[in-house]
């Protein structure tokens, strides 16, 4: 390659610049590669809309059936109807009721409220007490993991525990805490707490390794920085790595609350199936999961509209929370 004698410089950069779009463009591979190239775009997008086609029959199979009942006025402040029960879950009855072939009945006068609101307030109680029981314990376990167990014994001890939690089944949690919580109370054990004691256990694995994976992201530089001026270690930790931490801490702890909120099987063990609204974390409560569980089992017009509408319900909580992380995480994330 000649240069310019006078300035020293190649006499063609735009040759040159023109080359190297090409190559990264892809334009210098050959015609086989090419075809594989594009054979393998074209697999990939269609694993994913085979992946995303039942999330969407799903999403699309929810929102036709629930919206109804949750559009109505009563739905989000009103009591749980008993007419969902099994026992006035037959045909007739409904029919009496205003549902179903009403030809023979004043469905005005019989008008059946429409109402979630205990499942709600049930739902957003446990999902609260398990992140106050389970968030900030996992977060000072990922601390004392990485910043000062690192590869210890006792470190690698909760590691192991943890990931034997992690894959521990949501349902042996509800028996744990059914067997050492409810079963020495008796009916007064059934509760919200109860329900947030199976909750956090679930939720706990999922806090303490996303947690440390985001503290190992933290440079290290950071920690050396301020332990040249003198400070302490637990003070860098909660003065640098933790905010450094913060986005991926956050969205951590709000994905692992969105699948607590989801969660059935703990639930209808330890939390009941009351049809009022119950504030406290005491005394039998019920929740949104438990519900959909519930009316489905016992059948009838009334309990599926119900069951839809507690679905649909549902699954809006879980979104406005995943939204919620992933908004948080952008807010802080660093760079």
């Amino acid at each position: 390659m000649t240069t310019d004698t006078a300035t020293g410089t190649d006499p063609v950069p735009a040759t040159r610049s023109s080359e190297v779009a090409v190559a990264l463009t892809g334009g210098t591979l050959g015609a086989g590669r090419r075809m594989r190239n594009t054979a393998a775009s074209v697999l990939m997008v269609l694993a994913f809309l085979l992946a995303a086609t039942p999330l969407v029959v799903m999403g699309v199979q929810v929102f036709s059936q629930g919206i109804d009942a949750v559009t109505s006025g009563s739905w989000w402040t009103a009591p749980i109807p008993e007419t969902g029960r099994a026992d006035l879950a037959d045909n007739e009855a409904l029919q009496d009721l205003g549902f179903g072939d009403t030809s023979g009945g004043d469905s005005s006068a019989s008008e059946v409220v429409l109402g979630m609101a205990p499942a709600i307030v049930g739902t957003l109680l446990t999902v609260l007490g398990a992140s106050v029981l389970a968030i900030p314990l996992g977060i000072l376990g990922a601390v004392y993991l990485h910043e000062y167990g690192k590869k210890g014994r006792l470190a690698r001890l909760i590691r192991f525990m943890t990931d034997v939690m992690t894959g521990v089944p949501s349902v042996v949690m509800g028996v744990f805490v059914y067997t050492v919580w409810v079963l020495p109370r008796g009916v007064d054990g059934k509760s919200a707490l109860a329900a947030s004691l199976a909750l956090a256990c679930l939720m706990l694995p999922i806090v303490v390794r996303s947690t440390e994976e985001m503290l190992k992201l933290v440079p290290d530089n950071l920690r050396e920085a301020s332990a040249a001026l003198g400070t302490r270690t637990w003070k860098t930790t909660v003065k640098v790595v933790l905010p450094a931490a913060l986005a991926g801490i956050t969205s951590g702890s709000l994905l692992a609350v969105a699948r607590a909120a989801g969660e059935t099987a703990p639930v209808v063990f330890v939390i009941g199936f009351v049809t009022t609204t119950n504030l406290g974390f005491l005394g039998q409560n019920t929740t949104l999961s438990a519900q959909i569980y519930s009316q489905q089992q016992n059948g009838g017009a009334l309990s599926t509209e119900l069951a839809w509408g507690a679905a649909l319900t549902l699954v809006g909580i879980v979104l406005v929370l995943t939204l919620v992380a992933r908004g948080i995480s952008r807010r802080f994330q660093i760079g």
